[in-house]
């Protein structure tokens, strides 16, 4: 003779199947979501509540739980229901005007990016409450990755021949690495900027239209001290190895040759 309550049945239709499989194989529901839907599953299949929660490490109570849940409400009954608590002082529209403001506008004083406390000032809200939202969004304004589409065809192989000097350079062999540090802003990209977005930040090339801006080579005399400079025409290659080669750099007072 069956001992205890009797349990309502629980019958599944073809599309509660196949919805609550979806769930149970989902990875990124939550995870006691997808427990939920395992153990339906379960009982659906003919499994007592002691043999379900012996399976999943559980209680009867917790099982015959979700069981009358979903009973009574279907796959609706698997979700947390609201909890008690303080009401929500940030609403939906104060969120998306943040959202809009990070991703689309820039800061009123002039600055490149939003900051935390820029963001919170200009919508009303707590710093502390920005942060969260970015976070939770995966938005990130104050970063920026660079990136470089060449369009050379010997890309490839003038990146090894590069990457060789350093990885097994000739004997006696002097590599020379340069880096523009003008300190001169030429703002313009040379190619468009990839903006930011939900999950990833801000692409930008890492070199300017220069718009006529000179180029100064300089150097250090190690023996007395004495800064070399030469200013010379938007860099290339020959422009380049005629300096190396001729050493063609000139005190501050004088004119190069």
């Amino acid at each position: 003779m069956a001992m205890g309550r009797p349990k309502a049945d629980l019958v599944l239709s073809d599309e509660e199947q196949a919805q609550l499989q979806s769930i149970a194989r989902s990875r990124s529901l939550p995870a006691a979501l997808v427990r939920r839907a395992d153990m339906v599953l379960a009982c659906a299949a003919g499994a007592t509540n002691s043999a379900v929660a012996r399976r999943f490490g559980t209680t009867n109570a917790t099982v015959g739980k979700w069981r009358q849940r979903f009973v009574a409400r279907r796959i609706e009954g698997l979700h947390d229901e609201l909890r008690p608590g303080k009401p929500r002082s940030i609403d939906d529209e104060r969120i998306a005007a943040l959202l809009n403001m990070t991703l689309h506008a820039r800061p009123k004083d002039g600055a490149t990016h939003w900051s935390v406390r820029g963001l919170a000032a200009e919508i009303g809200i707590g710093k502390t409450s920005v942060h969260r939202f970015l976070q939770a969004f995966g938005l990130q304004p104050h970063r920026r990755d660079s990136f470089k589409l060449s369009t050379d065809p010997f890309f490839i192989e003038k990146l090894r021949d590069v990457v060789g000097l350093y990885l097994n350079p000739p004997d006696k062999a002097l590599v020379l690495c340069l880096d523009e540090k003008s300190q001169i802003q030429a703002l313009e990209r040379t190619q468009p900027l990839l903006p930011l977005g939900f999950g990833y930040v801000e692409g930008v090339t890492h070199d300017y239209l220069r718009h006529g801006t000179t180029t100064l080579f300089a150097a250090l005399d190690l023996l007395d001290g004495t800064v070399l400079a030469l200013t010379g025409c938007p860099m290339d290659d020959f422009f380049f190895s005629d300096v190396t080669s001729q050493g063609r750099c000139c005190g501050p007072s004088e004119e190069p040759s």
